[in-house]
């Protein structure tokens, strides 16, 4: 047995009791493992990442894309900051994630904004792009509160058009309802990567690049897509992306970031500005006053105290992903979702899927119905089987929704497709 699996194989009530180096330089050595290729199918090892978690194993965890539980390093490294503020009255130093986190998404550092979670991030791009009454902004119908009621909120207030698209089967064909709403008056295209309600990846590239050919702007709902697929801001082109920490990335929740492409910065105005937003040449004694200048960079999109030890936990998750293998990561997620897929379609004619089986436009999220039956009774049964899953009533969906991570294992995909199986029967 290697270096990684004589660290990883301890169990749960042994890693809870490690210090916080000692989680650290447990998680490293995954690195060595990491060298090559993780068998996505790998059991062995992906089961002794699982005891790097505390999430409880008397119930089965199946809601990643409502909430993913952290990680022990994680979880020490948030206390770890928290105690150094309160022991040595330390301040500041969350700045520092920055650079992680631009280095994990394929971004520079100063086209990163801290936020507390996606919807902060899509407001600051909502309120912030520059529209004028009747002009258009184009949405999906499977966007969940935090993409639609800004933009809808604008709608009331401003007078701009909300339209809407279904994303298709195919990433081509979404890509021509998409095109096929844009009219003279279309301005943005605020689309989700990949939408909450069903997990279908969105071919968000080439909407970026559909976008930028009619001088539309691109601002992308990413809550879903840090820590689940591979991500390269500059290569996909939006002019924006706000995500969080709370989900695939496994990180702590109340933390988030915007991302702002350094030449759409001069485009989006801030609105929510204070300590850091400027470049500290503000005077309120002068008549008139004087705000000086914006702050070069993201940092003119956030202001104030931000917590040192939930971005010291964001930090730690980064390190987490890439001690394991950011691609090692990415394809157990997908090797999961399509176990999750696949086993679901066996059971028979009454399941209509939702997610797309098309390769490129599925991932850790599987929505479904089941004919014939009311989707809270069907979680009801599930919750009786001790597992845990989404409920989908957004948009008049009434649909389910299975979402996975590395914490998981075909086994406990198993006993939902039990379950799944009774109520189809």
């Amino acid at each position: 047995m290697n270096l990684s699996r004589r660290f990883f194989f301890k169990s749960a009530a042994a890693v809870a009791a490690m210090t916080i180096a000692e989680m650290q330089a447990m998680a490293a050595s995954a690195q060595i493992k990491a060298t090559g290729d993780v068998a996505e199918d790998d059991e062995e090892y992906w089961r002794s990442i699982r005891l790097m978690f505390p999430l409880t194993h008397k119930r089965i965890y199946l809601n990643n894309g409502t909430f993913g539980p952290s990680p022990y390093p994680v979880i020490e490294a948030v206390k770890a900051g928290l105690m150094e503020n309160d022991t040595d009255g330390q301040y500041g130093k969350w700045e520092k994630t920055v650079e992680k986190l631009a280095g994990f998404v394929g971004a520079d550092e100063k086209e990163i904004a801290l936020t507390h979670n996606v919807t902060d991030g899509i407001n600051i791009a909502c309120w912030g792009v520059p529209l004028s009454k009747g002009d258009e902004v184009i949405l999906t119908t499977h966007e969940h509160s935090g993409n639609s009621m800004p933009w809808m909120n604008r709608q009331k207030l401003h007078g701009i058009v909300v339209k809407k698209y279904t994303p298709a089967a195919t990433a081509a064909e979404t890509l021509n309802r998409i095109s096929d709403l844009i009219t003279p008056k279309t301005k943005v295209i605020a689309t989700p990567h990949i939408p909450c309600t069903q997990g279908q990846v969105l071919p968000v590239k080439e909407i970026c690049t559909l976008a930028r050919s009619k001088g539309i702007f691109s601002l992308i709902d990413g809550a879903h897509g840090p820590g689940m697929i591979h991500l390269d801001l500059h290569d996909m082109g939006c002019d924006t992306y706000a995500s969080c920490g709370h989900k695939w990335l496994l990180g702590p929740n109340g933390t988030g970031f915007l991302y702002v492409r350094k030449e759409f910065q001069e485009i989006l105005t801030p609105y929510t500005v204070g300590a850091g937003s400027g470049d500290e040449d503000w005077d309120i004694m002068t008549d008139p006053v004087s705000i000086g200048k914006y702050a070069e960079g993201g940092h003119r999109y956030y202001a104030g105290t931000q917590s040192n030890g939930l971005y010291r936990g964001v930090a730690a998750a980064v390190d987490f992903m890439e001690a394991i293998g950011p691609e090692n990561v990415y394809r157990r997620i997908k090797y999961l979702g399509k176990y999750t897929q696949d086993n679901l379609l066996a059971c028979g004619s009454r399941i209509q899927m939702l997610t797309p089986t098309e390769e490129r436009s599925r991932a850790g999220v599987t929505g479904f119905k089941i004919k014939g039956m009311n989707y809270r009774d069907f979680n009801k049964l599930c919750g009786e089987a001790k597992i845990r899953i989404r409920i989908v009533p957004e948009n008049g969906l009434d649909s389910l929704r299975i979402s996975t991570h590395i914490y998981n294992n075909p086994s406990e995909i198993d006993e939902l497709i039990k379950v799944t199986k009774k109520a189809v029967s």
